[in-house]
């Protein structure tokens, strides 16, 4: 990973974004995002993945995640392969409409990256960054949060589906997230993740 970003410590929790090549939108489609949830609750229950929090958006995914186990490059490179193999099937099998514009890019990706042999789905690299306070934590719980409003998805978080605002706001949501608690005072003082989130 370049730029001086990388995962020093395996033990603690990071926020990391995954990124499809060339920004392409494949989660525009509702049965690829179901990809990476199911693959997210996976890691949960058999990987010792946490989740604290996390967005899927168009073309990216944020989280801040942690390994039980000491091993977060280990789960990233895992998580990544696996949901890559699993989304190229599904758009090689389902009915996309977008599917031989979608392979060839995939396909010309692997021209200037010869780890892939076929296709590349995501970019190289995750942007790791090491949560070491509780107020960086909320500072990025706000940023995932408030991707969706930002892009006029939504008007608040919670409504967002794909992400854990809802988790924070109502308990549940379709990825089993460790709650983080509640943020420390001088963190309370900016109050737009709370405003992103009202009822």
């Amino acid at each position: 990973m370049g730029g001086g970003y990388q995962i020093r410590d395996q033990s603690k929790p990071h926020f990391v974004t995954f990124t499809i090549i060339n920004w392409i939108d494949v989660f525009s489609r509702k049965s690829y995002k179901d990809i990476i949830v199911n693959n997210l609750n996976y890691c949960i229950n058999n990987k010792g993945l946490i989740v604290y929090g996390y967005v899927i958006m168009s073309n990216h995914i944020h989280l801040i995640i942690q390994s039980q186990h000491g091993d977060l490059s280990g789960l990233i490179r895992d998580f990544k392969k696996f949901t890559s193999k699993a989304i190229l099937k599904q758009i090689q099998t389902s009915k996309e409409s977008r599917r031989d514009w979608l392979l060839n890019l995939f396909h010309k990706s692997i021209e200037s990256h010869k780890r892939n042999k076929t296709f590349q789905l995501w970019k190289y690299g995750n942007h790791p960054e090491e949560i070491n306070s509780e107020k960086f934590l909320w500072t990025k719980l706000d940023y995932i949060h408030l991707n969706p409003v930002r892009a006029s998805i939504v008007e608040k978080a919670s409504e967002y589906i794909y992400s854990s605002a809802k988790n924070y706001v109502f308990n549940k949501g379709v990825v089993e997230v460790t709650l983080a608690e509640n943020p420390i005072i001088d963190v309370l003082s900016n109050d737009s993740f709370w405003r992103s989130i009202q009822w």
